[in-house]
């Protein structure tokens, strides 16, 4: 049986929900994997709306849980109804969504709280000792989920968020784009993406390995 991985969404678009390259990614090398591929978000309101063309922000209100579906062609599950026991790894891609609507760590840094389902969710999974793989700023929305646990992550070599991981009770480690950052004792593995960039087949590299690293760690 194939095994069953959850792609934790946070909205569309970089700039107010999931990176859609990176979303993508993740979902192509998943299915590469011969992974069973479990979709899902929050169904809570955006933090705001942003115009993607001019990133300035929209008189408008946008639904998390409708804005994912965008990106996983309607196959998509309220957070609130996915549990551990249904899942055997999750994977969180970037996008300022996973740091607006996912938890606030984009707007209170340190002292951000984490969407009380996505909290649930991420507990239940790193209690059960199932792999967790975070992406590009969601690795800062993972650390405060797990603070207790003093979780090993990376987000590329932002010093300002790699501040914010250490006082969170995270350990930051610098890497490239290309590389992926393992926390063996939590099973948490992350990698840079657009938190360093420049491109497409630059995160892709990454993503890649981080996929292949959680699918190895279900073998």
């Amino acid at each position: 049986m194939a095994p069953k991985v959850g792609v934790l969404l946070s909205g569309c678009g970089v700039f107010d929900g999931a990176e859609i390259h990176e979303a993508v990614l993740t979902l192509l090398f998943l299915d590469r994997a011969g992974a069973d591929i479990v979709c899902m978000a929050p169904n809570v309101d955006q933090a705001h709306v942003i115009n993607h063309l001019t990133q300035e922000e929209m008189a408008e209100t946008r639904n998390v849980l409708v804005e994912s579906a965008r990106i996983a062609r309607g196959d998509i599950r309220n957070i609130k109804d996915v549990g551990a026991a249904d899942l055997d790894a999750l994977i969180i891609p970037g996008g300022f969504g996973a740091a607006k609507n996912l938890s606030d760590f984009a707007f209170k840094g340190a002292a951000a709280q984490v969407n009380p389902d996505v909290q649930r969710l991420i507990s239940e999974v790193a209690q059960a000792g199932k792999p967790l793989g975070a992406i590009c700023i969601a690795p800062a929305t993972l650390t405060r989920a797990l603070a207790a646990n003093n979780p090993e992550v990376t987000i590329g070599n932002d010093a300002g968020t790699a501040e914010a991981i250490t006082a969170m009770g995270g350990r930051h480690a610098e890497c490239t784009v290309d590389m992926i950052h393992l926390d063996q004792r939590n099973k948490i593995v992350t990698t840079p993406a657009y938190m360093l960039g420049p491109g497409i087949k630059d995160v892709a590299q990454g993503i890649e390995k981080l996929v292949g690293q959680v699918m190895s760690m279900l073998a």
